[in-house]
């Protein structure tokens, strides 16, 4: 749109009047987004959000109990809750945890297993850092988990 003298001075009005943005648009016959973007060239002063209106006297809401959790969490299992599966599906056991620690983020390589075991950010999150397969980015015992053939999943949906 080209911006005439009189264009900008109706737009001065129409924004000291205190009309929408929207409403500015539909009188002058442009898109909002095109009165958006003159009013910030001309250094308009800025609009209160429609979205966070204050009102005056309006009480405020008391905040949300929140439970008190206790000091010491209850320790998770870092891994996969088979016993809740059926036996037929069942992914096959698992090696216990391999000793090797890994400090989070891992060093990249090509050649360890990276399945996560615990919680990132927490104190004992590592990676499994097993011989990993040849093109899969897990060790045999955790790929047998990560993968699961497509049949399998059409069988546990019936």
């Amino acid at each position: 749109m080209d911006w005439s003298a009189e264009a900008i001075e109706r737009l001065r009005a129409l924004w000291a009047e205190g009309h929408s943005t929207a409403e500015i648009g539909r009188r002058m016959g442009i898109s909002k987004n095109a009165v958006v973007g003159k009013a910030h060239r001309l250094n308009l002063p800025a609009r209160p959000s429609p979205i966070r209106r204050e009102t005056g006297g309006a009480v405020a809401r008391p905040q949300a109990v929140r439970p008190v959790r206790a000091a010491v969490p209850a320790p998770r299992s870092t891994l996969p809750q088979v016993a809740q599966m059926p036996a037929a599906v069942a992914a096959p056991a698992m090696a216990p945890a391999r000793a090797v620690v890994r400090p989070f983020p891992r060093a990249a390589s090509a050649r360890a297993c990276c399945w996560p075991i615990g919680e990132p950010g927490q104190p004992g999150f590592r990676f499994c850092a097993g011989d990993a397969l040849s093109g899969k980015p897990y060790c045999p015992e955790h790929a047998a988990v990560a993968y699961v053939k497509a049949r399998d999943r059409r069988e546990d949906a019936a």
